[in-house]
């Protein structure tokens, strides 16, 4: 498998970005450019503008559980190298800045944890401070 970095680690699930996503939009479309005013195709407006919304919810709800997960953990990871609770840290951290340091290794995260909370870091900064990229191969 790859090597991740930060330069590859964007994710696309195919199926999703590239086949139902561009479908249901070109439903969509068809509908608005067919709508006449007709009760009929009103209806079909509706159900269309439903079928663009399923596969979106269902990457929101997707990527809610995935957020939650990598919250578990780190505070698991950083109970595990401190022997203290991750809440009073994470309290100071945005759940962007969490998700970035969570592709940190055991040697450098403590670090960036600290660097990330004086600093106010954005992602893409505590990602491009990442030295020792953990990847992880199973997001959504």
């Amino acid at each position: 498998m790859k090597k991740q970095n930060y330069q590859n680690h964007a994710r696309y699930y195919p199926f999703h970005h590239f086949v139902l996503t561009p479908i249901t939009l070109i439903i969509l479309g068809v509908s608005v450019y067919k709508y006449d005013g007709t009760i009929d195709s009103l209806f079909d407006l509706l159900v269309a503008g439903v079928i663009v919304l399923i596969p979106f919810l269902a990457r929101i709800y997707a990527l809610k559980l995935q957020n939650r997960i990598i919250l578990n953990e780190m505070r698991a990871r950083y109970f595990h190298l401190t022997g203290s609770s991750f809440y009073s840290v994470e309290k100071n951290l945005r759940l962007s800045q969490i998700i970035a340091l969570r592709f940190a290794s055991d040697l450098e995260i403590l670090g960036l944890i600290e660097e990330a909370v004086s600093k106010n870091l954005s992602p893409k900064e505590i990602k491009l401070k990442i030295k020792d990229w953990q990847g992880d191969f199973i997001r959504v």
